[in-house]
Formats: C-alpha cells, sequence, structure tokens
C-alpha cells in the first residue's frame, strides 16, 4: 500500500438539486466519499485568526465540506504542501489518512462539517508534525526496503 500525497486530496463536487424553494444536496458514503460515515462534526465560531486541525490520522478517512462562509484546507504530505479554498456546500474535500492537515482563515459565520470514516480515536492521531515528519521517514525507508528486496 502507497502513502497518500496531496494530490489523493480531492475536492468531490457532490449532488445538488436545484429548486426555487431551496436546494439540496445529499452524500452517500461508499458512494459520493470512498468510506462508510462513522462520524460527523462540525466547527463553527471559529475567530478569524485562529485554525483548526494542524495533525494527521494514522488510518482515518475524513470529508471537510464549507456549509457557510469560507476558510482554507492547508494538506501536507510531508513533502508537497497544497491550499484549497472551500466555500460551497455542494463541494467537499476528502482528505485520506497520513495526510498532515490544518483549517484556516475563517470567515466569520463559517461552519466546517466533517465526515469521518470511524468514531473518535485519540491514538489515531498524529498531533505534532515532528512526529509526523519522523512517522513518513520511516514509511520511505520501509517502502525503499521492500522495493530493493532488503
Amino acid at each position: 500500500m502507497r502513502k497518500p500525497t496531496v494530490n489523493d486530496c480531492k475536492v468531490v463536487t457532490l449532488p445538488k438539486i436545484n429548486d426555487p424553494r431551496g436546494n439540496l444536496s445529499f452524500i452517500e458514503g461508499g458512494n459520493h466519499i470512498p468510506f462508510d460515515i462513522k462520524r460527523v462534526f462540525y466547527l463553527y465560531d471559529v475567530p478569524t485568526e485562529e485554525g483548526r486541525g494542524a495533525h494527521a490520522h494514522h488510518n482515518l478517512h475524513q470529508f471537510l465540506i464549507c456549509l457557510s462562509g469560507s476558510f482554507d484546507v492547508e494538506v501536507d504530505d510531508g513533502i508537497f504542501q497544497a491550499t484549497i479554498h472551500l466555500n460551497r456546500p455542494w463541494k467537499g474535500l476528502h482528505i485520506p489518512p497520513m495526510i498532515w492537515a490544518a483549517e484556516l482563515n475563517f470567515d466569520p459565520g463559517s461552519v466546517c462539517l466533517v465526515l469521518a470514516s470511524d468514531k473518535f480515536d485519540e491514538g489515531d492521531y498524529i498531533r505534532e508534525y515532528s512526529d509526523y515528519q519522523k512517522l513518513i521517514s520511516e514509511y520511505a525507508t520501509d517502502r525503499q526496503s521492500q522495493v530493493l528486496g532488503v
């Protein structure tokens, strides 16, 4: 199994049903997103100068949707970084395991919905970037050994 890169962080356009009474979008786990949904949480009232996230997960997939307002998501695979701006409730960002992610630059009134592939498990979190870099380095060394047959 290869380690995900920032290129695996995909913005997904969700179904959008336009209706004069108000639009509707929906998400089906395993269909619109590549995992079954086991947990849902949301961020709100985040001060503009504050950020959220700034961690990675060993196994957890996340899917972020900006329900209101806008914010940026900075993703990092240990080599490359990218910033994705979310500001539409019918678009979401899939973040696979082993990607460092941080949510920043929240507009006032922004709401970030997060769909997760599993229930909360503190042991799945990598909260220190130096620990993340070490794990990435170990993974690269292990992978190189496998390729070389060592």
